[in-house]
C-alpha cells in the first residue's frame, strides 16, 4: 500500500509492524531491532516471542569459548522467559567441541539436516578415553561452570511461567558422567558446584509446580537437572495435559516412579531408558483407563534387562494402544542382548544399532525381518572400529537383503561399518525402490565381488552408481564422508525422538 504525503514506515501502527515482523525468523528479529528504538519496541511485543528454540555451546575451543553466548541467552530468557510457551534448548557437550551457537543465536549448522553431526563435532569413539591431564583442567572447569550456569539461567527465567506448554532441554554430559568427571568429587573442584547443582534442582521443581498447562516435557542427559523425586512436584493441571514425557540419562536409577505414571493418564508418547521400562510400568501404561499410548522410544546402553518387559506386557500394551510404535536405539548391545530385547509382540518401527566394537549378527537382523516386517521402517546400522564384518552366510545370502524383501515398508536404511556386497546393494535397491527414501551407504562398507565383475566394462563404481540410481528411481551416489553417516548417538535419538512423538 502506498503511502501518502511522503509519510514513512514509522507511521504505521504498530500492530501493523508487528504482523510484518511475525514473518521473519527469530535471528532476523534481533537483527532488526538495532535499527532504532521504536523497531526495538515492536520486535520484543509478546506475540512475536511464543516460541524459542536455542542451541548454546558448552565448552572451550582453540577459537573461543562456550560462556561467550551466556549474556545473549540471559538477555533472551529475561525478556521472553515469563512467557514464551514452547522453549526448546540444546547445550552442547560440555567438552566444548561444538560450535559456540546454533539455531538463533548464531550461525554454526542452522538447517542442517537431522541425523547429520556438526562439522565441528567430537570424533565419535566409544572407546576413547578422556585426557585428565593437568592442562585440560582449567578447560573442563570453566566448560562445567558454564553449563551450571546457562541452565541456572534458563530454569531462573521460566520457573514462573505458567502459560508453558513445551520445555524440551538436551545436553550432551554423557561423556564426562561416564568419566566421573561430573561426579560430586569433581564438582567440588568448581566454584559453587554443589550448591549451583542443588539450586537447578530447586528451581526445575518449582518450575514444575508452577506449570498450568504443560503438554511437553523433554529432558535428555541434563546434569543435576532430575531426580527421581522432581515429577512428584508437576502440578495436577499439568499432570492432566501432559502429552509426551522424556527423561534420560544414562543412569542405573529411574528417574519416574510407577506412582507418576499413573497421574499422567494422558501420555501419548514417551521416552525412557530401557532400564526404566518393568514389568510394572509395562503394566501401568496398558491400562484401559489411560488414553493410549501411541509412541514409545527406548534407549538400550548395555544396562541390566532384569525386570524389563516381557512379551506377555507388550501384548497386554498393544491389546490397549492398538497404534503404538516403538523406536529403539541400540548402543553398545551384543546380539544375544538384543535378541532378549526384541520381543514379538514389540510393535518396532524405527531401530538403531550403534557400537564401537560389539557386532551384530546375522542372526539378529534375520529375527529383525521375520517379527517386524509389517512395521520397521528405519534400520540404522553403524560400527566404528574399522574392522567391517561381512553379515553374509556367502554372498548370494545377505540378510540384509532378505530384510529389504520382507520389509515392505522399510524407507530408510543406513549403513557404516559392515561389509555390504555391491550386487546386494543393487538388489536392496531393485526390491525397496523409490520408497526407500533414504539409502545411506558409507564407500568403505562396499565390497565389489571380482567375479562378478568379470564380465561389465568399465569402472565397477561409476556401474554400481548408476545401478543402483536406476533401482530407487533417483541419484544414487555412496557416501564420502563417513560423518555425514555417523550421528553422534544421543544427540541423534534425541531429535530423532522428537520428529518421531511429534509425527504421531
Amino acid at each position: 500500500m502506498a503511502l501518502c504525503g511522503g509519510v514513512g514506515a514509522m507511521a504505521l501502527p504498530s500492530e501493523l509492524i508487528v504482523h510484518v515482523f511475525s514473518f521473519l525468523s527469530d535471528r532476523d528479529k534481533l537483527r532488526a531491532s538495532a535499527v532504532c528504538s521504536r523497531w526495538r519496541e515492536c520486535l520484543f511485543y509478546p506475540a512475536l516471542w511464543t516460541r524459542l528454540k536455542l542451541r548454546i555451546g558448552g565448552g572451550c575451543t582453540g577459537g573461543g569459548c562456550g560462556s561467550e553466548a551466556t549474556p545473549r541467552l540471559e538477555f533472551l530468557m529475561r525478556k521472553f522467559g515469563s512467557f514464551v510457551r514452547e522453549l526448546r534448548l540444546e547445550l552442547a557437550p560440555v567438552d566444548g567441541h561444538l560450535g559456540p551457537v546454533d539455531s538463533h543465536l548464531g550461525p554454526a549448522n542452522q538447517g542442517a539436516p537431522p541425523g547429520r553431526t556438526d562439522h565441528a563435532a567430537p570424533q565419535r569413539d566409544h572407546a576413547a578415553p578422556l585426557q585428565r591431564d593437568p592442562q585440560s583442567s582449567p578447560r573442563w572447569r570453566e566448560a562445567t561452570t558454564t553449563y551450571l550456569d546457562q541452565v541456572l539461567c534458563v530454569l531462573t527465567c521460566t520457573r514462573n511461567n505458567r502459560n508453558l506448554k513445551e520445555l524440551s532441554m538436551y545436553a550432551d554430559t554423557c561423556v564426562l558422567q561416564e568419566e566421573g568427571l561430573l561426579d560430586t568429587s569433581y564438582l567440588q573442584h568448581i566454584h559453587h558446584g554443589d550448591k549451583k547443582v542443588k539450586e537447578i534442582q530447586q528451581l526445575f521443581i518449582e518450575l514444575l509446580s508452577n506449570s498450568r498447562q504443560l503438554r511437553w516435557l523433554s529432558c535428555g542427559f541434563m546434569l543435576g537437572l532430575v531426580t527421581p523425586c522432581s515429577l512428584a512436584s508437576l502440578s495436577n493441571l499439568s499432570a492432566q495435559s501432559l502429552q509426551h514425557l522424556s527423561l534420560l540419562d544414562h543412569q542405573m536409577a529411574p528417574l519416574i516412579s510407577p506412582t507418576e505414571v499413573e497421574r499422567l493418564a494422558g501420555l501419548r508418547s514417551l521416552a525412557l531408558d530401557f532400564s526404566d521400562l518393568t514389568s510394572e510400568l509395562c503394566g501401568l501404561l496398558a491400562s484401559k483407563q489411560r488414553v493410549p499410548l501411541h509412541r514409545l522410544s527406548l534407549l538400550l546402553n548395555a544396562a541390566t534387562l532384569e525386570g524389563t518387559a516381557t512379551d506377555d506386557d507388550w501384548k497386554a500394551l498393544v491389546r490397549v494402544s492398538a497404534n503404538l510404535r516403538v523406536y529403539i536405539m541400540a548402543l553398545e548391545v551384543d546380539g544375544g542382548e538384543l535378541l532378549r530385547v526384541l520381543k514379538p509382540s514389540l510393535p518396532l518401527e524405527r531401530l538403531h544399532l550403534d557400537s564401537y566394537s560389539s557386532a551384530v549378527t546375522d542372526g539378529a537382523l534375520e529375527l529383525v525381518a521375520q517379527q517386524y516386517h509389517k512395521t520397521l521402517t528405519h534400520l540404522l546400522l553403524l560400527r566404528d572400529d574399522g574392522h567391517y564384518p561381512d553379515l553374509s552366510v556367502n554372498r548370494n545370502e545377505d540378510p540384509l537383503v532378505l530384510l529389504a524383501w520382507r520389509c515392505t515398508h522399510l524407507a530408510v536404511l543406513v549403513i557404516h561399518g559392515y561389509t555390504i556386497w555391491s550386487h546386494n546393494l543393487v538388489a536392496i535397491s531393485r526390491l525397496r525402490g523409490s520408497s526407500l527414501r533414504v539409502l545411506a551407504v558409507t564407500e568403505e562398507s562396499i565390497d565389489f565381488d571380482p567375479d562378478q565383475w568379470t564380465y561389465v566394462e568399465g569402472d565397477p563404481v561409476h556401474n554400481l552408481v548408476k545401478e543402483v540410481s536406476l533401482g530407487l528411481g533417483r541419484v544414487w551416489h555412496p557416501s564420502l564422508d563417513p560423518n555425514l553417516v555417523l550421528p553422534e548417538p544421543t544427540q541423534h535419538f534425541h531429535r530423532e525422538m522428537h520428529a518421531f512423538s511429534t509425527g504421531m
